[in-house]
C-alpha cells in the first residue's frame, strides 16, 4: 500500500505536480576514524563532520564455505555530516576516534572547489540519527 500510495501525471495536463514516494535511505554500522569537527559557514548553520570507517570480508579460494581460502577484507571511508542542532551537539561532544556507532540517514551528492580551485565532487551521509555502540564514544574530550 505504501507503493500506491502516490499522485499520478496526467499526460494530457501540462504543468501538473507529479508527486511520487521515493526513498534515500542509509544505514551504517562501523567505526570513526578521526574524532569529529564542527564546521560554520557563515550564514548557515554549524555542522559536525566525522568518518566512518565499514567493513567487508569473504573468503577466496576453492572452498568458500569450509575452512580453507584466504580471508580478504576491503574497508569503505564515509564522510558523515550532522546538521540536525541536538545530535550535532551530542556527536561532536561524544564521538571519539574508534567509537563503534550506528548511522541512519541518507546520500548526498555535491560539489566543492578545493584549495587549488579544483573542482571535486563529494558523497556525504547526511546523518539523521546516530546510536553511540562503544564505551569509547562516551570519554569526555580532552
Amino acid at each position: 500500500q505504501v507503493l500506491r500510495q502516490f499522485v499520478r501525471h496526467d499526460s494530457d495536463t501540462v504543468g501538473s505536480l507529479v508527486l511520487e514516494r521515493s526513498m534515500n535511505r542509509v544505514q551504517l554500522l562501523g567505526r570513526v576514524g578521526q574524532d569529529p569537527i564542527m564546521r560554520q559557514v557563515e550564514g548557515k548553520n554549524p555542522v559536525t563532520i566525522f568518518s566512518l570507517a565499514t567493513n567487508e570480508m569473504w573468503r577466496t579460494g576453492e572452498s568458500e564455505t569450509a575452512q580453507g581460502g584466504d580471508i580478504s577484507q576491503k574497508t569503505t571511508w564515509h564522510r558523515i555530516s550532522v546538521f540536525r542542532p541536538g545530535l550535532r551537539d551530542v556527536t561532536y561532544q561524544y564521538v571519539r576516534k574508534g567509537s563503534r556507532i550506528y548511522v541512519e540517514g541518507k546520500l548526498d551528492y555535491g560539489e566543492y572547489t578545493d584549495k587549488n580551485n579544483v573542482r571535486r565532487q563529494a558523497t556525504t551521509i547526511i546523518a539523521d540519527n546516530v546510536i553511540f555502540l562503544s564505551d569509547a564514544s562516551m570519554k569526555e574530550k580532552v
